[in-house]
């Protein structure tokens, strides 16, 4: 292909619609997401790249999106390349979502160490890509299944997340009708309350929100602040949106993070790949810390 043709092609329209979005753009928007949150986007995304930043253009008063990547990698873009990312996160998530990550928290972490846990024991877990926070109330209600004073324990739950909107989502703690039914009834009962705003809606409880700790985290940061240990953490679902390089560093990072009997809980489609050296398995898609991954 000649480089006239090449140059031809890489401007015509790669989406039909109300602005101009060509291959270039969607090169440009690509290399900006992976570079800031190592998720890879392929062409085969851009119609839904396009959808979801139409608004953007139209709020902003622009025509084409070689204006909004120009806008999003200039020097005054740090707020709309974080709205943008916040758009193009994909957030899939429900209350107990993969029941046997929950069974098995709670018959292979938790009841070794309930008794432990009511004499003082630290208990940590993390929930690594939390999204709209039911994965982390579902970790807390499992405790409180078990353990109903755990607010008052040493026992806390961190949540992080990349998207800023879903972080705060997440500790508002208020869900549709629908959203809550795979809650049991019991500890929608014990644990929840209707939100007095909206008789269609749920929030979740004052003691399940106390236990956990929403905050933005970029898993591909330069480093993490938290140090743990952590008797759990749940990566679940997040790690498909990235390279195989970066599935790998972010494995990698999580196993000196473990307790000696922590667990690791990685959705039903993931795979550990050569990090695998790090963990034994312990179940399906869970792993513990292998002997050889130290604490730094």
């Amino acid at each position: 292909m000649t480089s006239a043709l090449a140059k031809r092609r890489s401007s015509e329209p790669l989406v039909e619609g109300e602005f101009l979005f060509t291959e270039d753009d969607m090169t440009r928007i690509a290399g900006l997401i992976y570079e800031t949150a190592g998720i890879t986007l392929s062409s085969s995304k851009a119609a839904l790249v396009y959808s979801r930043l139409a608004k953007r253009l139209r709020n902003l008063g622009l025509t084409q999106f070689s204006d909004y990547c120009d806008l999003v990698a200039g020097p005054d873009g740090a707020d709309e390349r974080a709205t943008m990312l916040n758009a193009l996160t994909t957030n899939v998530t429900r209350f107990f979502r993969e029941p046997h990550h929950f069974d098995h928290l709670r018959d292979q972490v938790l009841a070794p160490i309930v008794d432990q846990v009511r004499r003082g024991r630290r208990l940590r877990i993390w929930s690594a890509g939390c999204s709209s926070g039911q994965e982390p109330y579902s970790i807390a209600l499992t405790i409180l299944s078990m353990i109903p004073e755990a607010a008052d324990l040493d026992v806390k739950i961190l949540a992080t997340d990349i998207d800023s909107k879903v972080v705060a989502q997440g500790r508002a703690g208020v869900y549709a009708q629908d959203l809550v039914e795979p809650i049991p009834q019991a500890l929608r009962t014990k644990w929840m309350e209707r939100d007095p705003d909206d008789r269609g809606q749920w929030r979740m409880g004052a003691v399940p929100r106390s236990m956990v700790a929403f905050k933005e985290l970029n898993l591909i940061g330069p480093s993490w602040p938290m140090k743990g240990p952590f008797d759990a953490i749940f990566c679940r679902n997040v790690v498909i949106y990235f390279d195989e390089p970066t599935q790998e560093k972010v494995w990698s990072r999580y196993a000196p993070l473990l307790a000696p009997e922590g667990r690791l809980y990685i959705g039903h489609s993931e795979r550990i790949g050569a990090a695998g050296v790090l963990f034994a398995t312990d179940g399906l898609t869970v792993y513990r810390r292998a002997t050889g991954a130290r604490r730094p």
